[in-house]
């Protein structure tokens, strides 16, 4: 399934900014919602259409976190990707990005379909939990990533996941045909 823009203009749960509405930024809205509301995540603290940045073969290449969630001081908790197909096959591909980020690593990862739901470990990949009820509420979220601490990498580790991610983002072909647009780079 590919992302379609409309051409129509919606605001943007998180920061308010007028975006541009298309076959998944609904879905988007939806998560940062229940995160919200339902999961207790302070609003200032996500960062939607997040851009993780990363050295490809000398070029600086950036890939797109659907929701990044921070602790007060700015520190990586969450990185959250909304895929659509099956979420089993997303799983690499987002442990990528999240391992990636800099100066410090995502150390936990969801990444869902809107109907299923995995909660994954960035250091080794292991699925924590499976499920709606996997997604931690705010007041969980700093001790379940200070559990699961993501260390920043080597540089040949780096390098080879900053490939990974590549390879998959190429597979997949353009999201959008190089129509949507990342709101916040990393540092």
């Amino acid at each position: 399934m590919h992302e379609v823009f409309f051409e129509r203009v919606i605001t943007d749960y998180l920061t308010g900014a007028s975006i541009q509405d298309s076959t998944y930024e609904d879905l988007r809205q939806g998560l940062a919602r229940m995160l919200v509301e339902e999961k207790g995540y302070p609003r200032h603290l996500l960062r939607p259409k997040y851009a993780v940045r990363a050295q490809v073969d000398g070029r600086e290449e950036a890939f797109s976190v659907d929701i990044a969630a921070f602790a007060e001081d700015g520190t990586p908790l969450l990185a959250l990707f909304f895929c659509p197909g099956e979420v089993g096959t997303f799983v690499r591909e987002s442990v990528a990005a999240a391992r990636v980020h800099q100066p410090q690593p995502f150390p936990l990862v969801l990444v869902t379909d809107s109907m299923r739901i995995l909660l994954v470990a960035a250091q080794d990949g292991n699925t924590l939990g499976e499920g709606w009820y996997a997604v931690p509420r705010w007041e969980e979220l700093p001790g379940l990533a200070a559990a699961h601490p993501c260390p920043p990498l080597p540089p040949e580790r780096l390098e080879k996941e900053s490939r990974i991610l590549a390879a998959y983002t190429a597979l997949g072909g353009a999201c959008c045909g190089g129509a949507c647009e990342l709101t916040e780079t990393s540092s």
